[in-house]
């Protein structure tokens, strides 16, 4: 049994393993910074560390107006990023048997950004796969981003941490 948090987009569910969930955030002011590649909506801060945020109503291209508005900080590759969400559901457990391979199309998604399809009571939850949310180059690009930003705005104590922006 393998537990996910669960977060709404739009009238769609999706779900993260729950170990790679950092914090659940209720809005955050955001900083838009120049020179941000365009899949990012800004960063936030918190608790002095920077941290990239990424929209997922403009990766998934969902055009219904967002409801509240959270945010849930999860481990990606090469550090933590920021998700914007609607909602934060629930915790969910899930089996094995409750998960299954995302079809080959699906609503408009690129299959590389699931893991799987789980079916808990009446809904389906879209199991999205941290990792393949950001393209090899746009990775390359946020680190590039980070590494300038860093080096303009050294920190003033304390060590960088990983997958941090550090202002």
């Amino acid at each position: 049994m393998e537990k996910f948090a669960v977060f709404s987009i739009g009238d769609e569910n999706f779900g993260v393993g729950i170990g790679r969930v950092v914090e659940i955030l209720k809005s955050q002011k955001i900083y838009s910074l120049p020179e941000l590649p365009d899949f990012l909506s800004g960063v936030i801060n918190v608790r002095g560390e920077v941290i990239p945020l990424l929209d997922l109503r403009l990766r998934f291209g969902i055009h219904t107006p967002a409801k509240k508005g959270r945010m849930i900080t999860v481990r990606c590759e090469g550090g933590n990023i920021a998700l914007l969400v609607d909602e934060i559901d629930e915790i969910i457990s899930l089996n094995p048997e409750d998960i299954s391979a995302p079809p080959s199309i699906f609503r408009g998604l690129k299959t590389e950004y699931l893991t799987g399809l789980a079916k808990k009571e009446d809904k389906i939850i879209i199991l999205l796969n941290l990792d393949k949310l950001l393209t090899s180059e746009e990775k390359i690009i946020l680190s590039d981003s980070s590494d300038s930003l860093s080096s303009a705005n050294p920190p003033e104590s304390g060590p960088k941490r990983e997958g941090s922006l550090n202002l």
